[in-house]
């Protein structure tokens, strides 16, 4: 059962919308880590926008989370399927209590896009996303585009100063 320990329940994000999201974010990660995906959040794709989450599976399939914690953003955010061309699934996070009733009309493609249920220590998959897989090129552009930014992100971890000196 999912417990979120701060609301999180659509129109109420707007107090701390940061605190939701990274909560959403957290539960969406150890849901795909036990789906034996591992994620990387704040990814930038080659079409200039930012995934949410970014999360590769053992064979190379990727999967994209966009995170929504109020009914605005999620209404507002015409960007998303940018996306679709960067990843093999789709997935919309959301916080628990969410009304996820908008994401089934069509223009949030039903039959493309899955939906997460997420609080800050777990996450359901509600609906699955349909599989649609990447041409080969665009696969390996997005995965070694994928390792290089974690090698990155590692790299400053391990030496905050060094990491500025990739060209």
């Amino acid at each position: 059962m999912l417990d979120t320990p701060a609301p999180c329940i659509d129109g109420d994000s707007a107090a701390n919308p940061a605190l939701c999201a990274a909560d959403v974010c957290r539960g969406v990660t150890r849901l795909l880590l036990r789906h034996d995906l591992t994620a990387m959040a704040e990814v930038p794709l080659e079409s200039g926008r930012r995934a949410d989450l970014m999360a590769i599976d053992a064979r190379g399939r990727i999967v994209i989370v966009e995170i929504k914690v109020s009914r605005a953003d999620l209404l507002g955010d015409g960007k998303w399927p940018d996306y679709l061309d960067h990843c093999d699934r789709y997935f919309w996070a959301v916080p628990a209590g969410f009304d996820c009733q908008p994401l089934d009309d069509p223009t949030f493609l039903p039959a493309r896009t899955g939906i997460i249920v997420a609080d800050r220590y777990d996450a359901a998959i509600l609906r699955e996303a349909h599989t649609t897989p990447l041409p080969a090129h665009v696969r390996k552009r997005c995965t070694l585009a994928f390792a290089r930014r974690a090698a990155r992100r590692l790299t400053a971890l391990i030496d905050p100063e060094g990491a500025g000196l990739a060209g």
